[in-house]
C-alpha cells in the first residue's frame, strides 16, 4: 500500500430501498365470481449495511466509489404473493471506522470488532395488500397500502487506525527505519523532514509465532496539535493506539526537552492520550559509546523507561520487543 492510496477521511451518500407497494387484486376465476381479494404485502426495502473487513486497513476503496443505493422492494401480486425484499448493500470498512451524520457531525456508531455489522439505513417496510383490509362488512376492499420510501443521506466516514503500538516522534526520528526493520512494511525512508506523508502499518512477528501490530504516525512539531505542520492530521490515529512508543534520536540537543514537547501536543490534542502506557527509545544509539550513554542516561525525562535501540545495527530491538509485549500483556 502506497502513501497516496492510504485515506481516512471521506464522505459517502447511500439511500436504501424502497418498500414495494400492496397489491389491489381481486381473485378471478372461471366458476368463481366473487372470489375477493387475494393482494399480497410489498417486499421490504433493502438496507445499507456498514460491515468490518478486517483485510482492509484504508479506506482507499471508497474514494472512487461513494453512492451505496440499496434495492426496492417489489410489489406485491394475486394469490396473496409477496413482493421480493430489495437486497441489502454493505459497505465493508477497516476496524476503528467511525461513522457520522453528514449534516451534525454526531457520531452514530463505530466499527472496532470483527464480524461487525451495522445497519447504516433500513430500507422502506412493503405495503399491505388488500386481503389484510378484508372483512363482514368490506368483503371487497379495493386498496391497499403502498410501501414506505427508503432513507437517504451523506455520512462522513472517518478512520482511526487500531494499533497496539503508535510511533510518536518528530520527522528524522527513525520511525520509518524501525517500522521497516521490525516488520515486512516498506515505508518511505529519506534523508529529510516529512518523509513519511501517511500512516504506515506492520506487523511485528515476536517468539512462538506471536504477533503485534505497529503504526508510524507521520512526524509531530511542536504547534502540531494546533494545525501546525503534518501531525496534527493524524494525531487522531495515536487515540486507538495502546501504547505509545516514543522515539528521540541520539543526536538530539536536549532529549527530555523533545520528550516534553511531544507530550504536550497529544495533551493538547487530547488529555486522555497521556493515560496510556509510554515507552522511550533512544535511536541511532549505534553512534554512541558506554561513556556518552552514560552521559545522556542523566539527562533522561523521570517517570518513563528508556531503551537504547538502533535499527540500522540491530542493536537493542530484541529488548524493546521484549518490553512492548510485557506491556500490551500486563
Amino acid at each position: 500500500m502506497t502513501e497516496g492510496n492510504f485515506v481516512d477521511y471521506l464522505k459517502v451518500y447511500a439511500s436504501s430501498g424502497s418498500g414495494g407497494g400492496g397489491s389491489t387484486h381481486l381473485h378471478r376465476e372461471k366458476y368463481i365470481t366473487k372470489g375477493g381479494p387475494d393482494g399480497g404485502d410489498g417486499g421490504r426495502g433493502g438496507h445499507v449495511i456498514v460491515r468490518a473487513d478486517n483485510n482492509l486497513w484504508t479506506l482507499f476503496h471508497l474514494k472512487f466509489n461513494k453512492h451505496f443505493r440499496a434495492e426496492n422492494g417489489g410489489h406485491g401480486s394475486k394469490q396473496r404473493s409477496s413482493g421480493k425484499d430489495g437486497e441489502d448493500i454493505y459497505i465493508n470498512v477497516p476496524f476503528g471506522t467511525i461513522i457520522r451524520d453528514g449534516e451534525t457531525q454526531e457520531i452514530l456508531f463505530e466499527i472496532t470488532k470483527e464480524n461487525t455489522e451495522q445497519i447504516l439505513l433500513e430500507g422502506g417496510m412493503g405495503g399491505l395488500g388488500n386481503w389484510n383490509f378484508r372483512s363482514s362488512t368490506n368483503q371487497t376492499p379495493r386498496y391497499a397500502q403502498p410501501g414506505i420510501e427508503g432513507k437517504d443521506g451523506w455520512f462522513q466516514f472517518e478512520l482511526k487506525l487500531l494499533a497496539d503500538v503508535g510511533l510518536v516522534g518528530f520527522p528524522n526520528a527513525g520511525k520509518s527505519t524501525l517500522l521497516s526493520v521490525l516488520t515486512a512494511a516498506k515505508p518511505k525512508i529519506a534523508d529529510y523532514a516529512f518523509t513519511t506523508l501517511k500512516p504506515n502499518l506492520g506487523i511485528v512477528q515476536y517468539r512462538d509465532f506471536q504477533t503485534f501490530v505497529m503504526a508510524d504516525i507521520p512526524g509531530i512539531i511542536e504547534g502540531a496539535a494546533e494545525g501546525k505542520g503534518l501531525g496534527h492530521r493524524f494525531l487522531r490515529h495515536i487515540e486507538r493506539n495502546s501504547i505509545l512508543l516514543f522515539l528521540i534520536p541520539a543526536d538530539s540537543d536536549n532529549i527530555e526537552k523533545e520528550y516534553k514537547i511531544l507530550l504536550n501536543e497529544l495533551k493538547q490534542h487530547n488529555p486522555e492520550l497521556l493515560d496510556k502506557n509510554r515507552l522511550l527509545a533512544i535511536s541511532k544509539s549505534d553512534m554512541l559509546d558506554d561513556e556518552l550513554k552514560e552521559e545522556i542516561k542523566k539527562e533522561l525525562p523521570k517517570g518513563i523507561k528508556t531503551l537504547f535501540i538502533s535499527s540500522v545495527a540491530q542493536q537493542g530491538l530484541v529488548e524493546l520487543k521484549d518490553e512492548l509485549w510485557k506491556m500490551l500483556n500486563n
